[in-house]
């Protein structure tokens, strides 16, 4: 016998011709809704999610799919079969006014391949909710063998979770709805996934894949031991002290009870907001039982750093730091797995892979795009993480700086993650928004408990910048202030006037100039050359963009600062007198207005209410009450704005659970422009992996040279890239072996060793390019 016969069905092949390591169908749809139930187990939902992970592939109860299986070209729908059923079965054991929330498993059931559909309204690339359940056995779907009665067992009653309210008055009600149908489509995605994974394993004589990391009460005890030696090995500074103390207590308030499950941790810069946080994160998890610590960060500049501070901290359990922001990671080996056999190599690459596709580690480290856009999304793989947030410490790292268009969605969405998901969540900022309920802010966030230890004094005592508005200067004035100091650091609003001020000084002894234009490895260079004539107390004069706020450790005593929000001010007063080692008065930021370059409409809209605060203000215009009269101001100004796209009003008024999921995925984008990596033969560690992509030896991963080149990568705005292109300025790199997947910069005379890739004057890039 070739091949099994059509008589029996089965949900995957094997390698064996005769079909008997095939996967008998009743097996996997089984085997995904125990997997699919224990996922569900974190929010009280198990009995859903095994429903749905029984019933994911019913349609494979057909000739035409087990043809499929054999090599039959023939098309078999095989998911909308179980969505149909699971909706006649929610009625059939419920009754008909639980029609909507059989859709909500029909959406998932129908999506595990193709993504949320849309419910009614018309959706790219797939075919809404209403017009798959409108198909009809034997005539737009394959007829179902009745045999699946008798191996699958429906159950008789379903336990509904205990939800909560979402806001008052429940006005978006509807919300915790549409969310519960992600999680449960979540469950089923990972479940499928893993099962699907194990069999083709397992025909391949493989054990199934475990991640297997430490227990998280582990991790407690390895930080706690790291901070201790932190802390004997430090300098007895006033600021050191009050580090320690900032840690303890908030240490203290970790094991105090959940309450509403919402923190703020507002800590000015320098008071070590980092490892207070994931201590707080470790030990809230292991009081309250809770499976993990995600760490989210707005930036991408600085989730390296911060993943290895942790990675540092966790010493020998450093593996249990999974970092997302990048797809070539998976491919790193530590070294005690790179001299053992390709097998283990192998199971290693597969754990790493399971890790961050499923988010399955005790820390995770992410940015705030992967984690909120993976909260709308409507895609299989940003979604099958969504289960392991459940039950998790979120630490939201400079909250201050979510994207005010989609602040209500994403606050929505913070508050049922406490209320109906167990999560814990911590608002980690210097300059803590005004947020909450006792803020004037409608339908803000309630019961938020601070675990820093009084931030007003705080604040007073970390205080280390006087700040002064220096009203309009124009750019022969600021390039006067630059020569006048032999240390200061200027932040301007965009690339061009940043160049145009440092072209001003550019014969100056120490001038320097940092923007995103340059690769990560060229502003690496120059960073490291700025802070040693900074400790050395040579001249150093800095202009840069607003890139040397997120994160850069840098210290002058002079800081200028084009006019933008109040929360950008304090993050560029942190870059000046950062040690605390000069006199108040000898540390100086200067707020200016440029006549010549106007702040992009974003930026100008803060900068009014920035300025009231300036004006209006006594004392310390970065002091948290301060602060908090800015953000108050700025949201009240954006009203209806914080919600860009009527997101929550679009689900609001959703019907019968009918979600635009496919519309919401669309509008909720957290980065409008649509950025374009080029690498940069910036050096030789550039030229020889750029080479090795060309000539790929067969023992070596793509994802390793790829993850070296990731330092060397500019990211252009599609308009630039397309012209760099249309001009033979930048080509992709080996097409035939990856298609347009790399892209490198050809004609180098368009970067400069000073201003790193010249993007933005078309003229200047077609003269260059002819040059070329």
């Amino acid at each position: 016998m070739d091949k099994p016969p059509l008589s029996a069905y089965y949900a995957h092949t094997g390698n064996r011709p005769d079909g008997q390591d095939w996967q008998p169908l009743k097996d996997h749809l089984t085997s995904v809704a125990q997997l699919a139930q224990t996922r569900a187990q974190a929010f009280g939902a198990e009995d859903w999610a095994h429903l749905v992970g029984l019933l994911h592939d019913l349609g494979k109860y057909s000739q035409a799919f087990q043809k499929r299986l054999q090599g039959s070209n023939e098309r078999a729908d095989h998911a909308t079969a179980g969505a149909k059923v699971v909706v006649d079965h929610i009625v059939e054991i419920m009754g008909p006014q639980f029609l909507p929330l059989g859709k909500l498993l029909a959406f998932a059931i129908a999506g595990h391949h193709t993504g949320l559909a849309n419910g009614i309204d018309e959706g790219q690339e797939r075919s809404n909710l209403k017009q798959r359940l409108a198909l009809e056995f034997g005539k737009n779907l394959p007829v179902l063998d009745e045999l699946w009665r008798q191996e699958i067992e429906l159950p008789k009653t379903l336990r509904i979770p205990a939800f909560k309210p979402h806001f008052p008055q429940g006005k978006y009600t509807n919300f915790g709805l549409m969310f519960f149908a992600r999680m449960l489509f979540s469950c089923l995605i990972d479940a499928d996934r893993i099962d699907t994974k194990n069999h083709a394993r397992s025909t391949d004589g493989k054990a199934p894949l475990a991640t297997n990391f430490p227990n998280i009460a582990i991790l407690q005890v390895q930080l706690g031991q790291h901070l201790q030696q932190l802390a004997k090995g430090a300098k007895q500074t006033d600021v050191n002290v009050l580090r320690q103390h900032i840690l303890t207590h908030a240490r203290q308030q970790a094991i105090k009870p959940r309450g509403s499950g919402l923190y703020s941790l507002t800590v000015p810069t320098g008071g070590g907001k980092t490892l207070t946080s994931l201590a707080f994160g470790l030990d809230h998890a292991v009081q309250h039982q809770l499976r993990r610590v995600i760490y989210v960060i707005p930036f991408t500049s600085i989730i390296e750093q911060t993943a290895d501070v942790f990675r540092k901290a966790m010493g020998d359990h450093k593996d249990a730091v999974l970092e997302h922001h990048s797809a070539f990671d998976r491919e790193k080996l530590p070294e005690e797995i790179k001299t053992t056999s390709k097998p283990r190599q192998a199971d290693y690459r597969d754990k790493m892979r399971l890790t961050m596709e499923s988010w399955d580690a005790p820390i995770v480290v992410t940015t705030a795009v992967q984690f909120f856009e993976s909260l709308f999304s409507d895609r299989t793989t940003q979604c099958r993480k969504l289960h392991n947030i459940a039950g998790s410490v979120i630490v939201l790292d400079e909250a201050q700086t979510l994207p005010l268009k989609l602040l209500r969605p994403i606050m929505a969405s913070i508050d049922e993650l406490a209320l109906n998901y167990g999560c814990s969540v911590v608002l980690c900022t210097a300059t803590q928004p005004a947020l909450k309920d006792s803020d004037e802010f409608h339908n803000g966030f309630s019961r938020v408990q601070e675990i820093a230890p009084n931030p007003k004094e705080i604040f007073e005592k970390l205080r280390r910048a006087e700040v002064q508005d220096l009203g309009v200067q124009s750019d022969v004035q600021l390039v006067a202030h630059l020569r006048s100091y032999t240390q200061v650091l200027m932040i301007v609003n965009n690339r061009r006037h940043a160049r145009e001020l440092f072209d001003g000084i550019a014969n100056e002894d120490g001038a320097y100039h940092l923007t995103t234009s340059m690769c990560a490895e060229h502003r690496s260079e120059k960073l490291t050359e700025i802070r040693q004539r900074l400790k050395d107390g040579l001249a150093c004069r800095l202009v840069a963009t607003s890139l040397i706020e997120a994160g850069v450790d840098v210290d002058f005593p002079t800081v200028y600062r084009a006019e933008a929000g109040l929360d950008s001010i304090a993050q560029a007063a942190g870059r000046c007198n950062r040690e605390g080692r000069r006199l108040l008065a000898d540390s100086q930021v200067y707020i200016f207005q440029s006549p010549d370059w106007k702040a992009p409409p974003e930026l100008a809209q803060l900068a009014a209410p920035m300025r009231s605060i300036l004006r209006n203000h006594e004392g310390d215009v970065l002091a948290p009450e301060a602060l908090k009269s800015y953000f108050q101001q700025v949201y009240y100004a954006k009203g209806a704005d914080l919600d860009q796209h009527q997101i929550l009003n679009k689900i609001r008024i959703t019907e019968g659970c009918d979600f635009p999921f496919q519309d919401i995925a669309r509008d909720f984008r957290m980065i409008d422009s649509h950025m374009l990596p080029i690498i940069v033969p910036f050096d030789d560690v550039a030229n020889d992996n750029l080479k090795l992509l060309r000539h790929l030896p067969e023992n070596m991963s793509v994802g390793k040279i790829a993850q070296k080149l990731q330092r060397y990568v500019v990211q252009v705005p599609e308009r630039a890239f397309v012209q760099l292109l249309k001009l033979g300025a930048v080509a992709v790199v080996a097409p035939e072996k990856f298609g347009n997947q790399f892209y490198e910069l050809v004609a180098q005379s368009l970067y400069s060793p000073i201003a790193g890739l010249n993007f933005s004057d078309p003229v200047a890039m077609s003269a260059e390019a002819a040059v070329f």
